[in-house]
């Protein structure tokens, strides 16, 4: 059997009667609609985005923008905020696997951010099997049978309110084709969650607004023309997870005014873009990605004027992840771990934070006590605190370099994470527990881009007594090592049938490129692509 589909769509992806159930003809004469709407205005963005770094490159540092001052000094705000999500403290995140949808939508947190970028492998059974259960969540039929450990899982009556975050401009989706190119991932994803829930999510848990949804940047109108919905019903919160952003953060709310709930400190991806828009510069290499916290300048900067932005405009300053899952077999470790997550909490609440990010529902209960000490009654912190104060912060302090030492333990890490990742990437799984961290694309950004600018200019590795440089033989000593270490970890058996060494190749290459990739993934991403030509149908799950 084949999917039933609009003129000018080819699905290459495999045939499967659940599939089917969201590719339909209908559905997909939207994407395309959203696809043929916009494709031109992303290709122009990617461009401009690629004249941007140019300019990063030949030493022009990121600014705000003269000829938008006007709006940064308006006294405009966005619309409302809905209040079926007025109270946003805790939100966890997770990929939309269905086992991961029931438990984040139980844990006891006030949003789950269902994940389709950097949580997830987008392989095709990852991606369309997503759109299932998200549609089975709205619906409130989302069940799961545990054979290994003979449990079911249904939804609670009381859940956390639902977001989706899309995949990136940035990420084709080569199983679908339409007018002969690969759909636009953010569309894709977009469009057939919309298509599917909008009605049900309005009457379920929207109460009159949604659905709502965690974007880089995405233009809503045309959708909600489509359904016959009033203006501004769908939300979203966009993630300020670009250095460039920084500087634009009024901009972006401005356009989305009627659309925002709100802007995000993504901070992982924040390091990971101040490493890649000062690709070209020496003078700003950074110490060990494990140094590079809230506490250094130009990161509580971020933070800081960001919770001022949008105060100011009405809205939401949620604040970063805590990565950390709880360490079963060690109490003392546990115990460590959990105080340093109730510490960088209690600095984003004070601070004026209206929520924040965990990764494991372990670690919901200690966070939601802070925020709620902190906080009281009141659901959020939009109107009673406003950090003036960060109106005097500059252009400088945005930039400034962070503090710290490079080691040779850094190096390790970072490629050790890095090709573990990648690995786990490969073969379907987005996000990875190691070391006691939930590892997500982001931190493999970080580890890659990092030992690229190492290698790049040869950094020295001055904080743990070594001062030795980083040299592509030192690298390549490393990587075998790290290589050996990992297949002890894990096992002969599981390193071998795992794609360690694939992915070893990848990373390797990458951080030894001449010139920095946009992105880890996008290289990767040809290894998970299948093509299944029409006529070549399989049902198998």
């Amino acid at each position: 059997m084949d999917y039933d589909v609009p003129e000018g769509v080819d699905i290459r992806g495999r045939y499967n009667e659940e599939f089917a159930g969201i590719l339909t003809k209908d559905a997909l004469e939207f994407v395309a609609g959203l696809q043929r709407e916009f494709r031109n205005h992303i290709k122009y963005a990617m461009e401009c985005r690629k004249e941007a770094q140019m300019r990063y490159n030949n030493g022009t540092l990121p600014r705000f923008d003269p000829a938008t001052k006007q709006v940064r000094e308006g006294d405009w705000v966005c619309a409302a905020v809905p209040p079926a999500v007025a109270d946003r403290r805790v939100e966890i995140t997770g990929p939309v696997e269905r086992k991961m949808i029931i438990n984040a939508l139980n844990s006891g947190a006030k949003v789950f951010m269902a994940d389709f970028e950097d949580a997830l492998s987008p392989t095709w059974e990852n991606l369309m099997r997503g759109q299932v259960n998200l549609r089975d969540a709205v619906n409130g039929t989302i069940s799961f049978h545990d054979k290994a450990m003979n449990r079911d899982y249904k939804l609670n009556q009381q859940t956390a309110k639902l977001f989706v975050r899309t995949r990136g401009w940035h990420l084709p989706e080569a199983h679908i084709l339409i007018d002969g190119e690969p759909a636009t991932g953010c569309l894709l994803d977009f469009g057939l969650y919309f298509f599917h829930n909008w009605s049900m999510f309005r009457e379920t848990q929207g109460e009159g607004f949604g659905p709502f949804f965690y974007l880089p940047k995405m233009e809503h109108s045309r959708a909600e023309n489509m359904a016959g919905i009033e203006k501004g019903s769908i939300r979203a919160t966009v993630l300020i997870e670009t250095l460039p952003a920084v500087f634009q953060m009024d901009e972006i709310l401005y356009e989305l005014r009627d659309h925002s709930i709100g802007l995000n400190c993504g901070r992982w991806d924040y390091i990971f873009s101040y490493v890649k828009t000062f690709q070209a510069h020496p003078d700003r290499l950074l110490p060990d990605r494990v140094q590079v916290g809230m506490t250094q300048h130009f990161m509580k900067s971020y933070s800081d004027l960001l919770i001022r932005t949008c105060h100011r405009r009405g809205v939401h300053a949620m604040g970063g992840m805590a990565a950390q899952i709880p360490i079963r077999d060690d109490l003392k470790a546990n115990e460590a771990a959990l105080e340093l997550v109730k510490k960088d909490k209690l600095r984003e609440v004070k601070a004026g934070h209206d929520g924040t990010w965990a990764a494991h529902p372990g670690l919901i209960p200690a966070i939601m006590e802070v925020f709620n000490n902190h906080m009281g009654n009141e659901a959020n912190q939009i109107q009673s605190i406003n950090r003036e104060d960060a109106a005097n912060l500059t252009e400088a302090d945005l930039i400034q370099v962070p503090v710290g030492v490079r080691t040779m333990e850094g190096l390790r890490l970072n490629t050790r994470v890095g090709i573990q990742y990648l690995a786990a990437w490969l073969t379907g799984t987005g996000s990875v527990p190691l070391y006691n961290l939930m590892e997500d694309a982001a931190t493999a950004e970080i580890s890659r881009v990092q030992n690229w600018q190492w290698l790049k200019y040869e950094a020295e590795l001055d904080g743990d007594g070594l001062s030795v440089k980083v040299t592509p033989c030192l690298f390549g000593r490393v990587v075998e090592e790290e290589m050996a270490r990992i297949e002890e970890e894990v096992g002969k058996e599981r390193f071998e049938k795992g794609m360690y060494k694939d992915a070893c190749k990848i990373f390797k290459s990458q951080c030894l490129a001449p010139k920095l990739d946009d992105f880890l993934t996008l290289d990767a991403y040809n290894h998970i692509v299948i093509q299944h030509p029409r006529g070549s149908s399989s049902s198998r799950p």
